[in-house]
């Protein structure tokens, strides 16, 4: 079983940066593929990055493909998302999830946190 809590989101302006994080409660945290969704009003939930229990690998969505980064401590049970040059298109809540297999769609996801709100102003 894993808890998990997002925060970091806010109202910012085009071209600025947020740093999502996302806390974990849970023994095994280490042991999960951790990954970012978000979903935009009247939209889908979208998958954005997902980080594999080493760290070793990262995946992203193609509009977030350099300016995104997903990064991890499992030491701190934590799972970070680096948003820079943020478009208004980014505009989102965006949930933390931990998969136990496969990393792209939502249902890959066994566990996910309440979300927290991003707005990007143009």
């Amino acid at each position: 079983q894993v808890q998990l809590v997002e925060s970091g989101g806010g109202l910012v302006q085009a071209g600025d940066s947020l740093r999502l994080s996302c806390a974990a409660s849970g023994r095994t945290f280490s042991s999960y593929t951790m990954g970012w969704f978000r979903q935009a009003p009247g939209k889908e939930r979208e998958f954005v990055a997902a980080i594999s229990w080493s760290g070793v690998r990262t995946y992203y969505e193609d509009s977030v493909k350099g300016r995104f980064t997903i990064s991890r401590d499992n030491g701190k049970k934590a799972v970070y998302l680096q948003m820079d040059s943020l478009k208004p298109e980014d505009t989102a809540v965006y949930y933390c999830a931990a998969a136990t297999r496969g990393w792209s769609t939502s249902t890959d996801y066994d566990y996910w946190g309440q979300g927290t709100q991003v707005t990007v102003s143009s």
